[in-house]
């Protein structure tokens, strides 16, 4: 069976979309030099195509951009902004407990540099 590295035989998707945090009376929320807090969420999204799912998940990350008042006092007005999509990864597998759903390849690197990329179980529970 021939694979197309773009779509998904089991029409799912990994997503990944990028967000920043803004008040919206800064007058450097555009600034292109200005730092801003942002949050990469990854969701699944079932879609016949890559560009289908694109889309589907600009879609969701933008139910996540509405204006709403923050701060200590609920205040001052922000809003998560889209940056965009980070990634599309098609899932090759059927979902289930133990499915691939993505791999990254990594350089070499030393033994003691690879240990360090790993935690345990406690470190992702505290």
């Amino acid at each position: 069976m021939v694979y197309d590295k773009n779509q998904s035989p089991v029409n799912w998707y990994l997503v990944s979309y990028l967000l920043r945090f803004i008040e919206l009376n800064d007058s450097l929320k555009n600034d292109y030099e200005a730092r801003f807090m942002s949050w990469e969420n990854t969701i699944l999204v079932h879609a016949t195509s890559l560009g289908e799912a694109y889309d589907k998940g600009r879609k969701v990350a933008r139910k996540s951009t509405k204006p709403y008042n923050g701060g200590p006092k609920g205040g001052v007005p922000v809003q998560w902004k889209l940056v965009g999509i980070t990634q599309v990864l098609p899932i090759y597998e059927a979902l289930e407990d133990g499915s691939e759903i993505a791999w990254a390849e990594r350089a070499p690197r030393k033994l003691k540099n690879l240990k360090r990329m790993v935690g345990s179980k406690r470190s992702f529970i505290e």
